[in-house]
């Protein structure tokens, strides 16, 4: 009985668990939640988290490279044949065995600056990598957004394609009861059919581009398929805000934009490398300490034990080694000049890097004041349209005005409503580009 309820336990919080990750599945994602899993989840991300790790650990072994090392060894030989006696200098048949052991240690004490330079190296590369990472979470980011943004555009296209569904239908449920009565012809009723049949094609159009933008978001997300997968819509009219200066943008966003931060970091690391290289015109000194000990067996003789020998045959040392380099072919002197030459290069490359913000900053502002100006334009071209449809569609249902006319309006408002809802989220998309250079998060 006992085991049969923990079976009923345990179905149930499974039950439970699968109607919570469906639950999960069905609800609407925000944008925030999409960046998020996308971040979480990105290939490339997680191998910008891997670099992080091994620039870690090879951190980490700079920075003990100053401690003494300790290294064990032991050996043992046999050897057999003719060989000469140390006692006549007779040749004669010997087997013999020997065994040697030993521990040793050293630790560099002046290397010409090389281990502090190669360890402050190592921290630049860290702080780098880490850069990098921020770098390709922005990056991903904005293009989550930019796929977000178009599905709310199709999403939004297809309601409007539905809605001129509906207003067909509707005008062809009149224009049969006008048919009936003999106030319309065959041929119109004919057109009116053919306008629902063209604006259904135009709703499974826009329908599938939004399965298709949806499709495309969810695999940006690494979902392994799009069902159940919806995003939240955007509610509430835009507000539009004065847009800042791209100087002012740009002179902010050079303390913290990781792209700029990794070229200065890299740059740094460069004239380390510099210092690392001319630590080969200086001398070299190290201290080294050794204890070891042997056995050694003749066939045919007598020999003292292990112990006995390996007290006699003890042997130890210590001292110091010191390297001063004279000419090792030009060598040195080649790579200190290709070290000026990294750093050259690095230099370039964070100036690169500020003109290339210089310019993604510009086009933002200039994107989102153009697409400011269009969305504004599109509305007051929406008020038009909308009101050139209604009092067409006053007319036509008194029967002033006939059908070429009213679909041209009807026609002439959807346009003006598409034109309206690309520009409302060109707008939605290129403000929060251009606040994202001001360091606000995108959500």
């Amino acid at each position: 009985m006992k085991t049969f309820t923990l079976s009923k336990i345990t179905t149930l919080l499974i039950c439970l668990m699968c109607s919570a990750w469906a639950m999960g599945q069905n609800a609407a994602w925000s944008l925030k939640d999409c960046i998020d899993y996308a971040i979480a989840n990105n290939i490339a991300i997680k191998q910008a988290q891997n670099k992080i790790e091994q620039n870690k650990l090879t951190k980490d072994t700079r920075k003990w490279a100053r401690l003494p090392d300790l290294n064990a060894s032991a050996g043992q030989n046999w050897s057999w044949g003719r060989s000469p006696s140390p006692i006549d200098n007779s040749y004669s048949d010997v087997r013999s065995m020997n065994i040697n052991y030993s521990i040793a240690t050293s630790a560099p004490i002046f290397t010409g600056l090389e281990i502090p330079n190669q360890y402050a190296l190592a921290k630049l590369d860290l702080k780098a990598s880490v850069e990098d990472l921020n770098k390709a979470k922005e990056d991903l980011s904005i293009n989550v957004t930019s796929q977000y943004v178009q599905v709310l555009f199709n999403q939004e296209l297809e309601g409007i394609a539905q809605q001129q569904v509906d207003l067909s239908k509707e005008q062809l449920n009149r224009g049969s009861e006008l048919y009936k009565v003999g106030k319309l012809s065959i041929a119109e009723l004919a057109e009116l059919k053919s306008r629902v049949m063209q604006d259904e094609l135009r709703h499974v159009e826009t329908k599938n581009n939004y399965n298709l933008a949806l499709l495309d978001l969810s695999q940006m997300l690494e979902l392994t398929t799009p069902e159940g997968f919806s995003i939240v819509p955007m509610d509430g009219p835009l507000t539009f805000e004065p847009l800042t200066a791209p100087d002012i943008i740009y002179q902010n966003a050079l303390l913290f934009k990781p792209q700029i931060l990794a070229a200065q970091f890299r740059y740094q690391g460069a004239q380390k490398s510099i210092r690392i290289a001319q630590s080969g015109y200086m001398p070299k000194l190290s201290f080294n300490a050794n204890m070891g000990s042997g056995y050694y067996y003749v066939q045919g003789r007598s020999a003292k034990n292990l112990g006995e020998q390996a007290s006699d045959n003890l042997n130890k040392y210590i001292g110091f080694s010191l390297s001063v380099p004279i000419f090792n072919r030009f060598s040195t002197r080649n790579q200190v000049r290709n070290a000026r030459l990294g750093l050259n290069n690095q230099l370039l490359q964070l100036e690169n890097e500020k003109k290339i913000l210089y310019k993604e900053i510009q086009q933002a502002w200039y994107n989102a004041t153009a697409a400011e100006t269009k969305h504004l334009s599109s509305q007051t071209a929406l008020g038009a349209s909308s009101e050139s449809f209604l009092l067409i569609k006053e007319k036509y249902e008194l029967g002033q005005s006939n059908n070429l006319e009213f679909n041209e309006a009807k026609v002439n408002l959807m346009k003006a409503e598409s034109d309206n809802l690309q520009a409302k989220y060109e707008y939605l998309f290129r403000v929060k580009i251009l606040n994202f250079y001001k360091g606000q998060m995108i959500d």
